[in-house]
């Protein structure tokens, strides 16, 4: 079974992409897909981003924790909204947080807006950046508009026979890479 990271990004008060992260977080667990780390990074308040780890002379105790959290995932999905066409600053802090730790993970996109696009501005430049650092991007998105009306504050649809199907959709593909990715380094 594979142990994956999944990444809620949102720090913002009323967050709703955070319904999206608690939906497959509980989606990969009733099919038994992997075992899931859930990581909000509201818990974790990193200092604005002034050097990469592996540069820090004395790092904080939840940076350690973060890196290591993401070295033992074989894969991370990671939620975000859309914020005016971009990702919010505290994801782009705890990406470039780490480099080394990036280096060909698998990584799949959970893109989310209260509008009708569900996050497809910010995909492609999250997914450029993750690219850039050396990660492996799925090419499946899932992306989830008008997010407040789709789930409810514990993560579950309203339509749940759709958010599954797509779900499975993007899971596949990210589990494919996935697995590709562990062929490749035994």
């Amino acid at each position: 079974m594979y142990n994956i990271a999944l990444v809620s990004s949102s720090v913002r008060i009323g967050r709703n992409s955070q319904r999206v992260a608690l939906f497959l977080n509980n989606y990969i667990k009733e099919n038994n897909l992997a075992t899931v780390d859930l990581i909000d990074l509201c818990e974790y308040k990193f200092p604005v981003f002034d050097e990469r780890l592996r540069y820090m002379k004395d790092p904080p105790a939840n940076v350690l924790q973060f890196a290591e959290r993401i070295i033992k995932a074989e894969g991370v999905i990671v939620v975000t909204p859309e914020y005016n066409g971009g990702y919010p600053a505290a994801l782009k802090n705890a990406i470039d947080l780490l480099y080394p730790e990036w280096k060909r993970k698998p990584v799949g996109l959970s893109t989310v807006s209260a509008g009708s696009f569900g996050g497809a501005q910010v995909g492609p430049s999250l997914a450029f950046l993750f690219v850039r650092i050396g990660a492996l991007v799925t090419p499946a998105v899932f992306r989830v508009p008008t997010v407040q009306n789709s789930y409810d504050e514990n993560g579950v649809p309203v339509d749940k026979e759709a958010s599954d199907r797509r779900a499975k959709t993007f899971l596949d593909e990210f589990f494919w890479l996935v697995e590709a990715r562990k062929r490749m380094s035994d």
